[in-house]
């Protein structure tokens, strides 16, 4: 694989953040103004209270995307319960779709619950987020329509789970 995924390094937490709102905001998935925006933006904090992931060229050294991974106890962890893992913001540049690199990251967090032993890794997803649907499910995740949410008026999310032990 072309792709390397790993822990964002201090100099790329305000880059991985600016490539995750921008990819949001490029989508129509978050307006530019914001607090949803701002709370992509913000790389450091993610880094610091969650793990963020990043998947970056071997080659050329150029970020891809990055993903953050909420084990239990994170404040950002919005959906998942008890020992839950959980994945939010997962983003890929636009010049970098295509590559694997958003199947990678949530490949990434995969084994990050795997390795803490949590039974079940959950997300929530908009419902215009159709390409990244079908990752989850070829990953083996399935619907969770009894979770389904809303965090702000307007805005609904559809969740999905992966259980790991069964």
């Amino acid at each position: 694989m072309d792709i390397v995924i790993r822990p964002a390094l201090a100099s790329e937490l305000d880059a991985a953040g600016d490539l995750t709102a921008e990819s949001f905001i490029g989508d129509g998935h978050t307006a530019r103004d914001s607090a949803n925006a701002a709370r992509l933006r913000d790389g450091r904090d993610r880094a610091r209270r969650a793990e963020l992931l990043v998947a970056v060229d071997p080659l050329s050294g150029a970020l891809l995307g990055s993903v953050t991974f909420a084990p239990p106890g994170s404040p950002y962890a919005d959906l998942a319960q008890g020992q839950e893992g959980e994945f939010r913001m997962l983003a890929v540049s636009a010049e970098a779709r295509g590559r694997g690199a958003g199947e990678a990251l949530v490949r990434a967090c995969i084994e990050r619950a795997r390795e803490r032993g949590l039974p079940r890794l959950v997300m929530s997803t908009q419902p215009a987020m159709v390409r990244a649907h079908r990752i989850y499910e070829r990953l083996g995740f399935v619907r969770t329509p009894a979770r389904d949410w809303s965090p702000a008026p307007g805005v609904e999310l559809m969740t999905y789970a992966l259980e790991l032990v069964q």
